[in-house]
């Protein structure tokens, strides 16, 4: 970048002592000192790592302001490379980033890990990753990347540096996950039965009515509770400015919650000493929780409960053996049940087995070859005249979909005022509707500058990451949008927080997101504690799924001394 202006007059004419006024000033806090920094021009630029573009001396100062709010910036420099010449400098620096308190300490609950980072070899936290890798190989802890040919089975990646989340904080998270899941429970009843928010105007009918999840058939099915999505997922991230914001919701078939228990058992077993020095609140109990939660929408007393698997070859097939093991419930393939009498039955060495909850893991069109699709040999012939009799319970209900489609998602806050009367507790990411003229023609004006989704996408497939795109691939995307408007939405590039994370190059930082799981049941929602964090391991990257390259962290729920 072009050097300074200020150089001669202030740091010597030299990059490097640029540079290490740069970091003085950072590290102190002097907003003043570090504007001094940079060019006084309009056209000088700054991208910090997640976030957006930022021209002019204007937009940078307001990007380091808000930096500061949130404490001190404590930054190591462990590796420079230089190119220099007379005109420009160019130094490509590996640095370690904290963020502190005003008086220098780390943040409440992170203190331990702090401290254990500090005095720990980068070599022995790579040491333990293997070891953590190694532990995931032996119990299979696998996913699968659709997109390569080969060897598409993988061992998920785990990184052995937690994500701290203070108690306090997380009780907002909480709350607002389970606001969001009751108006989402209600909303999806109420499209099926009598549809007020549609006839109120709130959420316009093409977005329902026509919308691929959608499921006619489901139409006045009286459930023992209306709760359709039991199991859900909430996509979180954190934002620059220290808030949180949904980014998606999940109420199909969410996974990842048997990478958050494995991820906690690894914590226990090989950073004993870390874990014990934190008041971490425990993540053991969901298997039971689920359990209860199945067993609690039945309406029955001791339901006879299943796991519905498509089979080895899914992604998530890891999980579905997982949770049905620690739930100790059968798993079955579509060909382990059959219907008789619009009954749901296994089959057992001892015979025939009445069902009465299916906790199924695969995708609506294959459930049922007689009411979807009639090439379905994963489903059940006959299972959706069982469910609409009330003879049988399927978590989650078919046709829930509609709910979580990325077209829907920027109406839940509506539908959070219009059922609840209350404001949400969480917001949504802004959002373009390429399906409206006014925001398709900024989108296509802005391609290189937002993320653009599938409305039906999932798993980190079909985005496009204008940022980080080629001419040529954003091209290549405004054609799909122009096929297709209805089928796109955008949101700016935000400013994702980061966590150390072992890497090749060190620990270095890594943008995180955040899944809590949601379990919905008549009397409560309970949400265990920690989540799924998601880490996008190749730097740069916003992409946190494990099919694009990214792997998991465990989360931490720790009280803290000012904890209620």
């Amino acid at each position: 970048m072009p050097k300074s202006r200020y150089r001669a007059a202030q740091h010597g004419g030299s990059a490097d002592d640029v540079e290490a006024a740069f970091y003085e000033a950072l590290q102190a806090g002097d907003i003043e000192q570090l504007m001094a920094c940079w060019a006084d021009e309009d056209d000088v630029v700054c991208v910090h790592p997640g976030g957006p573009r930022m021209v002019g001396v204007g937009a940078i100062r307001a990007g380091f302001e808000a930096m500061f709010a949130h404490g001190t910036i404590r930054a190591r420099i462990d590796r420079v490379r230089k190119v220099e010449s007379l005109a420009s400098a160019v130094h490509n620096v590996l640095e370690h980033v904290e963020v502190l308190l005003p008086d220098g300490r780390a943040r409440p609950g992170c203190e331990p890990v702090a401290a254990w980072l500090a005095a720990t070899d980068a070599a022995d936290i790579e040491s333990l990753n293997q070891q953590a890798l190694a532990m995931f190989y032996r119990k299979g802890v696998t996913f699968t990347v659709y997109s390569e040919a080969s060897n598409i089975e993988r061992v998920i990646p785990f990184d052995i540096i937690p994500r701290i989340i203070p108690a306090d904080e997380w009780r907002i998270l909480e709350a607002g996950c389970a606001q969001r899941i009751r108006a989402l429970n209600m909303f999806i009843h109420d499209i099926y039965h009598e549809q007020h928010i549609i006839k109120a105007g709130i959420v316009p009918a093409a977005q329902v009515l026509v919308n691929d999840c959608y499921q006619p058939w489901m139409h006045n099915i009286n459930l023992p509770a209306p709760i359709y999505a039991h199991i859900s997922g909430i996509d979180l991230i954190r934002h620059g400015d220290g808030s949180y914001y949904v980014l998606e919701d999940n109420l199909r078939t969410p996974s990842g919650v048997s990478y958050m228990l494995e991820g906690r058992n690894i914590s226990e077993s090989l950073l004993p000493e870390v874990f014990a020095r934190q008041q971490v609140r425990p993540v053991s109990s969901y298997p039971q929780q689920l359990y209860d939660t199945l067993a609690a929408c039945s309406g029955r007393d001791s339901p006879n409960i299943v796991v519905l698997t498509p089979g080895r070859y899914n992604s998530a097939y890891y999980e579905h053996t997982f949770l049905a093991r620690a739930m100790n419930v059968p798993l079955v393939h579509g060909y382990d049940l059959f219907v008789e009498d619009n009954i749901v039955y296994t089959k057992t060495v001892a015979g025939r087995h009445r069902v009465d909850v299916i906790y199924r893991r695969l995708d609506d069109p294959f459930l049922d070859p007689l009411a979807m699709r009639p090439d379905s040999i994963l489903g059940v012939p006959g299972l959706m005249a069982a469910y609409r009799a009330g003879h049988v319970l399927i978590c989650n209900a078919p046709g829930t979909g509609v709910a979580d489609d990325k077209s829907v998602y920027p109406f839940v806050g509506d539908m959070i005022r219009f059922y609840l009367s209350e404001e949400p507790i969480l917001h949504n990411v802004p959002t373009w509707q390429c399906r409206k003229s006014d925001d398709l023609k900024y989108v296509l004006a802005h391609l290189d500058e937002l993320v653009v989704k599938e409305t039906q996408g999932s798993g980190g497939y079909g985005m496009l990451v204008g940022p980080k795109a080629t001419q040529a691939e954003i091209e290549a995307y405004r054609a799909r949008i122009l096929d297709n408007p209805e089928g796109f939405i955008a949101q700016p590039t935000l400013a994702l927080s980061t966590c150390p994370t072992c890497v090749e190059e060190g620990i270095a930082p890594r943008h995180i997101d955040l899944r809590p799981f949601v379990l919905t049941a008549p009397d409560q929602v309970r949400i265990v504690p920690g989540g799924l964090t998601r880490v996008a391991l190749r730097k740069g990257s916003l992409v946190v799924n494990s099919s694009q390259g990214g792997g998991v962290k465990d989360t931490w729920v720790v009280e803290t001394g000012d904890a209620s």
